[in-house]
């Protein structure tokens, strides 16, 4: 699926590469699966910003995924790979024998017609859903589970993927797309294959305009502000803001963060890799 990039017919479209969404068949979605979903603009219940930049695009509807796969030993087909607006990864809807429809995240090479099938009697074919002790070590898997029946957490994002990497004991070893490697229960389920969509990185938005149309407003930089308003703003001219930080001051080249006495500490092997300083 590649990205198409257009004629500088106009500003916008001078650096525009936009996705040609050549996997999608159809621009309909289904109506029993739809959810009415309100736009915050970054505003808490009181009503105060709470993340910045964020306000307006365009209306949505929520697409209600099947992230927990829990339909097991029925077989199901897919009907349609449609775009979803709230993700980045493409979903697609299923139908099982017994009439009822889903949505689930759609893997990469999933056709219309595939017959896909969740739980202890699947194999491992792209689009299964699997329990990380039945599937065999070295295979490609997204939507994994962090906890048994909690639903896919992990891998969930356009042309991620993760490798179960070896079991210990209840455990199973999985390297994630940051590199970590962490033990993850080998009762949790995850999905063969890599998730849909993997060009969406390549894409370049050409203009303001089309991040507006996405729910994002205008950032400003730190040093461009006002002390008062962030550690890095005030100076003479073109001053730097010293550290950099953000606003509320935390150090933003490389320092750790995470907490030293985190409970999940311990069921991780290899930290994930640090851009080089």
């Amino acid at each position: 699926m590649p990205v198409k990039k257009h004629k500088p017919v106009s500003p916008g479209s001078r650096y525009l590469l936009s996705n040609t969404h050549t996997e999608i068949t159809t621009d309909k979605p289904e109506k029993s699966l739809l959810a009415p979903m309100r736009s915050k603009g970054g505003r808490n219940n009181q009503g105060r910003m709470t993340v910045r930049y964020r306000g307006g695009g365009h209306k949505r509807r929520y697409r209600v995924v099947d992230f927990k796969r829990d339909k097991d030993g029925v077989a199901a087909t897919v009907k349609t790979i449609e775009y979803d607006p709230n993700r980045s990864a493409y979903i697609a809807l299923v139908e099982y024998a017994d009439g009822e429809k889903r949505y689930i995240i759609a893997p990469n090479g999933l056709k219309v017609g595939a017959e896909i099938m969740s739980g202890a009697s699947a194999t491992p074919v792209t689009g299964n859903a699997m329990f990380l002790k039945d599937i065999p070590l070295g295979s490609t898997i997204h939507a994994i589970e962090m906890q048994p029946g909690h639903g896919a957490a992990i891998g969930r994002a356009a042309g991620t993927y993760c490798t179960l990497m070896g079991r210990e004991g209840k455990y199973a070893v999985v390297k994630m797309p940051s590199g970590e490697v962490r033990r993850i229960l080998s009762a949790c389920k995850a999905t063969i294959g890599t998730t849909s969509n993997p060009d969406h990185s390549l894409v370049i938005m050409g203009k303001a305009g089309r991040k507006r149309w996405k729910g994002r407003r205008p950032r400003t930089r730190g040093v461009a502000m006002n002390p008062i308003d962030h550690p890095m703003g005030g100076g003479e001219g073109r001053a730097s803001g010293g550290h950099p930080r953000s606003r509320n001051g935390q150090k933003a080249k490389g320092e750790l963060t995470r907490k030293p006495k985190k409970h999940s500490n311990k069921l991780i092997i290899t930290k994930r890799k640090r851009k080089k300083r």
